[in-house]
């Protein structure tokens, strides 16, 4: 099973879109600074706005291609 998730920051609103084989993993990474995209400082804090669920990475890779737009699998 792959993850997609959506994070996004206290401080300016914005988000980030990752997905994941693990998702606990992956957040600890974001939450602690080891992630280059989601590195505290001027960005603020981060936190999960969402998360799904999906048998295929294929799905997530579309649905990322085509930044959330409505896809057909």
């Amino acid at each position: 099973m792959f993850n997609m998730y959506i994070l996004q920051s206290e401080k300016t609103g914005k988000f980030y879109i990752g997905s994941t084989g693990n998702l606990e993993d992956r957040l600890i990474r974001h939450y602690k600074g080891r992630s280059i995209a989601t590195k505290q400082g001027d960005r603020g804090n981060w936190f999960l706005q969402r998360n799904t669920t999906h048998v295929r990475k294929l799905f997530i890779v579309k649905w990322k291609l085509n930044r959330g737009r409505t896809i057909l699998a």
